[in-house]
């Protein structure tokens, strides 16, 4: 499924809309460090792979910035476990 993310920086946020529901992942930034702390999509659009998405695109950002990861919400850890592409980016 492709989905149109925005990455919303002053709110510490990626967010897209699918069939109506906000679907979001949240972070905080300490110097050149994003710590993933939410990431949600409603039950009602979930299984799609959006949160998949939501988390790919937030590593995205932080390979073009030069930043480090830390994935502090479960799904984000259990994500970067299962996508060792991604290893080099983890604080």
């Amino acid at each position: 499924m492709t989905v149109n993310i925005r990455h919303l920086a002053s709110s510490h946020r990626f967010e897209t809309t699918v069939d109506g529901f906000t679907c979001e992942l949240e972070y905080t930034l300490q110097g050149k460090v994003m710590t993933i702390t939410h990431t949600g999509v409603p039950s009602e659009v979930g299984g799609r792979g959006i949160a998949s998405e939501l988390v790919r695109a937030a590593y995205e950002v932080a390979r073009q910035e030069g930043w480090k990861v830390v994935p502090a919400c479960s799904y984000a850890r259990v994500w970067s476990e299962r996508h060792p592409e991604y290893a080099g980016l983890r604080a």
